[in-house]
């Protein structure tokens, strides 16, 4: 089926050409000459993606952006802006663009921007139908959100569940690192075998290596019996290594050996036992750079992150935040509760430095000391009323204007910074290659900061 594609731009030779070129490459284009008309005509044909100039008379490009959103929030909307409007642009993706393209633009700029968008739609649509598909499996459906951001987490889930490959998931505290971890292994051809977890951080340091690869009796001290690790209890399902990123040095070779030999040692053991396990770790460090300091064995860390997968913190998905709140409130046994309009705004504009987790809790406890089935913006605490923290502006233009260089450097900085000076964090938050931030680092003599 053909993509529709609504065009509003107030110039009409711009918009002329704009839709001969799309009309070109196939695609059905509806056209409007203002705002106010491309939200009506948007109504009635409830195109696949928007193209909207930004600056017109009447209701400008944003204001178009943040009704289209509020219609249909799956509806991909590309911004087209002056070229010396780069913080507009900016507030446009914070709001909700998918994209943008800067005048003047050629035509193969156009048609790779609007190829982008609909190979987007076609697999979100995909991942929609795959999860409806798993929504009887376990753990999958506890993932909530409908944000781009998470349709890329739930397609990576797709991808790599029914392989061996080894899985490191990266992300904040309180992501729902291991939400991800048990929706791979439900998925998975393993499904029917155990999964365990360990916390890596959590174990004492003397019982850390009998707790993963267990003990005979007399091996030591206290050892009145023989105790099976968690990999041996993990034998034909899934591991699930958390925060991995703390393992002690010691150990580090020794599930070096696991991973490879596919065999543990037991602590006593005269000779090593074979295990069948999937190995799937989460860590919220940065483990590239303990590897760089020499506290993380870098073969150890591609033997685990054969394939990484990247869960955004939840200020970098707020689309989810309503639909995060009506799943606790459902589990809570709780689904008359309403959040009236500005409290649910209040909640969405806090930045959530405990993420997930911070926000089920909030939920527990407004679900509890409410006064009645609404919650408004009184019933929040003060952080929430007062707006939480300021949140930090990737630009800011002087009015005397400044160098590109000078741009581009600020905007790399503050996206090391946006990711806990992580390469590859950064990198995937700026839409490059890791070698290319590298190279922009050398460039502008970005060092990393004393740690």
């Amino acid at each position: 089926m053909k993509a529709k594609i609504l065009l509003i731009d107030d110039d009409t030779s711009l918009r002329r050409v704009i839709e001969y070129n799309l009309q070109e490459e196939g695609y059905e284009v509806f056209e409007a000459s203002s705002g106010e008309d491309g939200l009506k005509l948007f109504r009635e044909v409830r195109a696949d993606i928007v193209i909207t100039d930004m600056k017109m008379s009447g209701i400008d490009g944003l204001s178009v952006l943040r009704a289209i959103k509020e219609l249909s929030s799956e509806t991909l909307v590309i911004i087209i802006t002056a070229f010396g409007q780069v913080d507009v642009a900016v507030e446009a993706m914070k709001a909700g663009a998918f994209d943008y393209i800067l005048k003047p633009f050629s035509r193969d700029a156009l048609r790779l921007t609007v190829t982008k968008a609909v190979t987007f739609c076609g697999l979100a649509e995909e991942n929609r139908r795959l999860r409806s598909e798993l929504a009887d499996k376990a753990d999958f459906h506890t993932i909530i959100g409908s944000s781009k951001e998470m349709e890329k987490v739930f397609g990576m889930i797709r991808k790599v569940a029914d392989t061996e490959a080894a899985v490191l998931i990266t992300g904040e505290s309180g992501t729902g690192k291991e939400l991800v971890a048990r929706a791979i292994h439900a998925n998975s051809s393993r499904r029917d075998g155990p999964f365990v977890t360990i916390n890596c951080a959590a174990i004492p340091r003397d019982l850390l290596e009998s707790e993963l690869f267990g003990h005979t009796r007399g091996a030591f001290t206290g050892a009145i019996k023989e105790k099976a690790g968690k990999f041996q209890l993990a034998d034909g399902g899934t591991i699930f290594l958390d925060e991995v990123g703390e393992l002690l040095p010691e150990l580090q070779p020794k599930l070096l050996r696991v991973l490879q030999e596919k065999e543990v040692d037991p602590i006593g053991a005269s000779k090593a036992q074979k295990v069948d396990v999937r190995v799937v770790s989460a860590t919220n460090r940065d483990i590239e750079t303990a590897v760089s300091d020499g506290r993380f064995r870098e073969d150890l860390f591609y033997r685990l992150a054969v394939i990484e997968i990247n869960l955004p913190p939840l200020r970098q998905r707020r689309a989810d935040i309503p639909l995060l709140i009506r799943y606790f409130c459902s589990k809570y046994g709780k689904d008359g509760i309403s959040f009236e309009k500005e409290a649910l705004d209040m909640l969405s504009g806090y930045p959530w430095p405990g993420n997930v987790r911070e926000l089920q809790n909030t939920v527990e406890r407004l679900i509890i000391m409410r006064n009645g089935d609404s919650i408004g913006s009184g019933d929040l605490p003060d952080k929430f009323r007062q707006g939480g923290t300021p949140k930090k502006t990737i630009v800011n233009l002087p009015d005397e204007g400044c160098s590109l260089e000078e741009l581009e450097r600020e905007i790399v900085v503050e996206a090391l910074e946006r990711n806990g000076w992580n390469q590859t964090a950064a990198a995937r938050f700026l839409r490059i290659p890791r070698h290319v931030l590298i190279y922009r680092l050398e460039k502008y003599g970005i060092g990393l900061p004393d740690r």
